[in-house]
C-alpha cells in the first residue's frame, strides 16, 4: 500500500446473517489527510461500512487495508443504551488509551475542544441531545486517531455547535470520513465523496466538493435513464418484428432468432439506475377530528441555569392549527419540556384529556426496538387496516422486506421514516417533534416540511435547521434561553 494512503478496500464483500447484502466487490482508497463524505440512501449500510473500517465487523471476502501504524476512532450517531447510566467522566474514560495520570486532564481538554461545559459527574442520559452529540465527538477525539470516522455529527447540534465543529474539522490535519445529511456542513470542508450504492452494493469514488459531486451524480442518473429509454424503445420494436417473422418460416425464422439475441443483449446492457434518487412520497398527517378548545397549555417551564433547573412562568395555550417553535441553546431544557408534556405528570404543562399525542423523539425511544415494523405501524391505527398501513409505509420507502424486521435492526434513518409513518397512521390531535430532520436523507426533508406546514392540529417543533423551519408555518416562538 502506498505510504500516503489511509484506507483501501480491495474487492470487499459483506452481508449480514439475515442475507442483507451491504458490499459486493467494493473497492476504493482514501489518502491520508483527506476529508471525505460518505453518501448513500438510508439503510444502504453507511454505518456498517464504518464498522468494517474500524474492524468491528469482518468482511466475508476481499481485503481491508489500513495504513501502517494508523489508529482509528469512530463517533457514533447515538450513545449506546448500555452507556446511558454512566457519568460523563466514566463514559470518556473508557475511550482514553494513554497513561492513567493523564486521563482527567485529557477528558477536560477534549470537553473544551467540543465546547461542552458540564460537570463530569453528570449522568449521560440526563444530557440533552446536543450535549450527547458533543460527548460522542469527544469520545472519538480523546483517542487522538489518525483516521476519524464521524457518523451524523451535526445531529442535535445548535447553530453554534455546528459552526464550532466546522471550524475544528477545517483545521484538523488528519483523515476524516463523515456521514451526514447536512449538505452545507459537508460542503464546507470535504474534498471528495464515497458513494455507497444500495442497489449494486459497490462504492463509487468522486473528487470535488459536495455540491459538485451531487450535481455530477444527478447528471449521471439522467444519462442512465436516457440510455435505458433508448434500449426500451428498440426492444419494443424488435419484439414486434419477432412476433411477425416467427410465424413466417424459413429465413424469416432465422431473422427472428437474430432479433431475439439482440433483445437479450440490449436487456443485459440496460443500466440499473440507482434507487437512491427516490424520495418519499408527498404525505399529510391527518389531525384527530372532533377536538376543540385549548389542546396544550403551558403555564410553567423549567430551564437549566448553571447546571440547575430554574422554574419560569409562561402563558401559552395552543389550539387547532397553531404551531409553536421551541428554541434555545443545547441543554436549556427543550427536550425536557416535551418529555414532561408527553408524560402528563408535570405541573403547569398539560395536554387536554382525550387528545392523541404524536411524539417524534430524537432518540426514537417512543419506538419499541424489539417489535417488528409491521406491529409498530399497525398498532397505532384507530381501526386496523392492513392495506392502508402498507400503502402508507410504501410511501416512506418501507417495503414488504422490512415489515418482519425488528425496529432495532433498522438504520437510524429508517427508524425516522417508520416514526413518520406512525404519525400518519395515528392521526394525532397534538404533534410534538424533537429534531425531526436528524438522520433523514436530505431528499425527504422538503416533503416532511410540507406535511408539517399544513398540519391542522396543534404542534410544537424543536429544530436547529433554519432552512427546514423556514418552510413550515410557525405562529409563535418560545425562546427558553431568554426566560
Amino acid at each position: 500500500m502506498a505510504s500516503d494512503l489511509a484506507v483501501r478496500f480491495k474487492d470487499v464483500s459483506f452481508q449480514y446473517d439475515n442475507g442483507k447484502i451491504i458490499l459486493d466487490g467494493a473497492s476504493f482508497a482514501v489518502r491520508q489527510g483527506a476529508k471525505v463524505a460518505l453518501m448513500g440512501q438510508n439503510g444502504a449500510g453507511k454505518s456498517t461500512l464504518f464498522a468494517i473500517i474500524d474492524g468491528t465487523l469482518k468482511p466475508q471476502m476481499g481485503r481491508v487495508i489500513i495504513g501502517d501504524g494508523l489508529t482509528i476512532a469512530r463517533a457514533q450517531q447515538v450513545v449506546p443504551r448500555e452507556y446511558l447510566s454512566l457519568s460523563v467522566h466514566d463514559f470518556l474514560a473508557q475511550f482514553f488509551h494513554g497513561e492513567t495520570y493523564e486521563r482527567d486532564r485529557k477528558i477536560a481538554q477534549y470537553l473544551r475542544i467540543v465546547n461542552l461545559s458540564i460537570p463530569t459527574d453528570k449522568v449521560v442520559k440526563s444530557l440533552s441531545g446536543g450535549q450527547q452529540a458533543r460527548l460522542l465527538l469527544a469520545s472519538a477525539l480523546i483517542q487522538e486517531p489518525d483516521i476519524l470516522l464521524l457518523d451524523e455529527p451535526t445531529n442535535n447540534l445548535d447553530a453554534e455547535g455546528i459552526r464550532h465543529l466546522m471550524t475544528f474539522l477545517m483545521m484538523y490535519e488528519k483523515t476524516v470520513i463523515v456521514i451526514s445529511h447536512d449538505a452545507d456542513f459537508l460542503n464546507t470542508f470535504t474534498d471528495g465523496v464515497l458513494y455507497l450504492d444500495v442497489y449494486t452494493h459497490t462504492i463509487e469514488q468522486y473528487v470535488g466538493d459536495y455540491y459538485s459531486v451531487v450535481k455530477e451524480i444527478k447528471a449521471r442518473i439522467e444519462k442512465e435513464r436516457r440510455k435505458n429509454a433508448q434500449f426500451e424503445k428498440k426492444i419494443r420494436e424488435n419484439k414486434e418484428k419477432i412476433n411477425y417473422f416467427a410465424n413466417k418460416g424459413g429465413k424469416m425464422r432465422l431473422l427472428a432468432k437474430k432479433l431475439r439475441d439482440e433483445v437479450a443483449q440490449m436487456e443485459a446492457s440496460k443500466v440499473d439506475v440507482r434507487k437512491e434518487d427516490v424520495a418519499i412520497r408527498p404525505f399529510t398527517i391527518p389531525a384527530q377530528p372532533d377536538i376543540n378548545g385549548d389542546l396544550i397549555t403551558i403555564k410553567k417551564v423549567h430551564i437549566m441555569r448553571d447546571g440547575m433547573p430554574v422554574a419560569k412562568d409562561v402563558d401559552i395555550a395552543l389550539r387547532k392549527k397553531q404551531h409553536l417553535r421551541l428554541i434555545g441553546p443545547n441543554g436549556i431544557g427543550k427536550t425536557t419540556l416535551l418529555e414532561s408534556l408527553a408524560s402528563g405528570h408535570a405541573a403547569g404543562e398539560t395536554i387536554a384529556p382525550g387528545v392523541r399525542l404524536g411524539y417524534y423523539r430524537q432518540d426514537f425511544s417512543t419506538l419499541d426496538f424489539d417489535a417488528t415494523v409491521f406491529d409498530t405501524l399497525i398498532e397505532v391505527m384507530q381501526e386496523r387496516d392492513e392495506e392502508r398501513m402498507r400503502s402508507v409505509a410504501a410511501g416512506f420507502l418501507i417495503g414488504g422486506k422490512l415489515m418482519p424486521q425488528k425496529v432495532g435492526v433498522l438504520s437510524e434513518g429508517q427508524k425516522g421514516l417508520v416514526a413518520f409513518a406512525q404519525l400518519v397512521l395515528m392521526e394525532p390531535g397534538v404533534l410534538m417533534l424533537d429534531e425531526p430532520t436528524n438522520h433523514i436523507n436530505f431528499r425527504h426533508i422538503p416533503l416532511i416540511a410540507q406535511a408539517l406546514d399544513v398540519y391542522e392540529g396543534a404542534m410544537i417543533l424543536v429544530s436547529h435547521v433554519d432552512d427546514f423551519v423556514a418552510r413550515i408555518r410557525i405562529d409563535d416562538e418560545l425562546d427558553l434561553g431568554k426566560l
